[in-house]
């Protein structure tokens, strides 16, 4: 496995996705339930420091006007426009004037600027058409307008809320995808790494590292894979000693039957009971083959599987007919691939025939399908019951009640099923509508 695939692995996780989604939303609901709470508790200070600086400004303003020369109020007006944006207007009756925005936060200054001016203090947002913060005030008997720009009163606009809320979001995301993927790659790891496991491929080992439970985590893991490994390594060696210790006096059995003076009937039975004697020993040591991806190349399907049918061609019990596209090729060993489709005519050798003097009639059909490649092979047998289907690949199972009786370990469909998975392929069984079996295999297709 590589780091890129990981990566893949993880990202494209349902739990991944569960987990960002809930992370985004927990952090996007908190910082808004912040923001809100923010606003509120903000409010009525915000509300008591903008009354008190209006406040403020209109009573040094009259007072200004008041106590300064009549010549040189033109002068002051001007200053106070220029410099610190506040306008005096007199007070008309015939004034087009638009009400403040009833808000909570306006009408708060509102009911503090008039405990400060007086409770005939009059707003506006806009008088004659110009807009600002506009506040009455009296001097003498003449009422005049003060007008501020808005944007000294009025809080935080709805687009700089909106452009607020925007960034939180993205860093929310952000923050959920990179908490998301700390937590669940070393789990979409452990995950790829025991299929990989279950499909007979071999894997390095996880890293032991990042908090005490994945490290004891990835440690029993590596573990586990080291003593299936040893399982495996054993077995293999232990039948290859039974198949040395048997296989030597079965030789020795067969060269005694034919020189002993037996009738020609008992002979060629003994010598049939030893030669499938020696086939099942052969089998045994099939299925506890380990894998060996080092001996995995580009091989030309195509070309293999019509050489396989041709030699099963020369059987006088069977019939193929082949369907195979061409260039289909996939990465593997010719041997273990070329095992499969002997394994498979055996098999409809033994239980695919309707009558046991009839040649047996197979189907075979291979195409690419975008990243697989898919091989069908079908006999006209009498089929399987539909509940027992998942039992034949089980090792040392036979179907004899429903596949008429036969000698054999029960292996065959078991070791087709090893090599699959040692190629990263699947195998699926299935009845056919018109009476027998379906073996279908899809394998990755090599690119070129």
């Amino acid at each position: 496995m590589t780091a890129s695939s990981n990566r893949l692995t993880w990202l494209s996780s349902g739990l991944f996705w569960r987990t960002f989604f809930l992370l985004a939303f927990t952090i996007a609901a908190s910082m808004a339930a912040w923001v809100a709470s923010f606003r509120i508790v903000e409010q009525t200070p915000r509300a008591n420091q903008i009354a008190a600086q209006v406040i403020s400004i209109v009573t040094i303003t009259r007072t200004a006007l008041t106590h300064s020369a009549p010549d040189l109020r033109r002068e002051l007006l001007f200053d106070l426009a220029s410099n610190e944006g506040i306008r005096i207007y007199p007070l008309e009756t015939t004034d087009r004037v638009e009400p403040p925005l009833n808000t909570r936060m306006m009408q708060a200054i509102e009911e503090n600027i008039r405990l400060g001016l007086g409770e005939d203090t009059q707003f506006a947002r806009n008088v004659n058409e110009v807009p600002g913060f506009w506040v009455s005030f009296t001097i003498a008997d003449d009422e005049y307008w003060l007008m501020l720009d808005r944007e000294r009163i009025e809080s935080t606009t709805g687009v700089q809320w909106a452009g607020w809320a925007a960034v939180t979001l993205l860093l929310s995301l952000l923050g959920a995808l990179i908490i998301s993927g700390l937590i669940n790659q070393p789990l979409a790891r452990l995950a790829a790494a025991a299929k990989a496991v279950a499909n007979g491929r071999h894997i390095t080992p996880l890293p032991e590292r990042g908090p005490a439970e994945i490290r004891e985590t990835n440690r029993s893991f590596n573990q586990m894979v080291d003593d299936l490994e040893r399982v495996d390594s054993d077995r293999a060696l232990v039948l290859a000693g039974i198949s040395h210790d048997l296989r030597t006096p079965l030789a020795r059995m067969q060269l005694e039957v034919e020189l002993a003076g037996l009738p020609d009937e008992a002979r060629k039975g003994m010598q049939s009971d030893l030669e499938q004697m020696d086939a099942i020993i052969g089998q045994f040591l099939d299925y506890a083959k380990p894998t060996d991806d080092a001996s995995f190349a580009r091989v030309d399907l195509s070309a293999l599987l019509r050489q396989a049918v041709a030699e099963a061609q020369r059987l006088s019990d069977v019939s193929i007919e082949a369907d195979i596209a061409e260039d289909i090729a996939v990465n593997g060993n010719p041997v273990e691939i070329k095992r499969i489709v002997s394994n498979l005519v055996e098999n409809a050798r033994r239980y695919g025939k309707r009558a046991s003097d009839a040649p047996v009639q197979i189907e075979l059909r291979a195409h690419g399908d975008h990243d697989k490649v898919i091989v069908e092979f079908g006999d006209h047998g009498n089929g399987v019951p539909d509940e027992e289907i998942t039992r034949l690949l089980r090792p040392f199972t036979r179907m004899d009640q429903a596949r008429g009786q036969a000698n054999g370990a029960g292996l065959g469909l078991a070791i087709v099923e090893r090599i699959v998975k040692r190629h990263g392929g699947r195998l699926l069984l299935s009845n056919r509508d018109s009476g027998g079996l379906v073996i279908r295999i899809a394998l990755p297709i090599a690119r070129k």
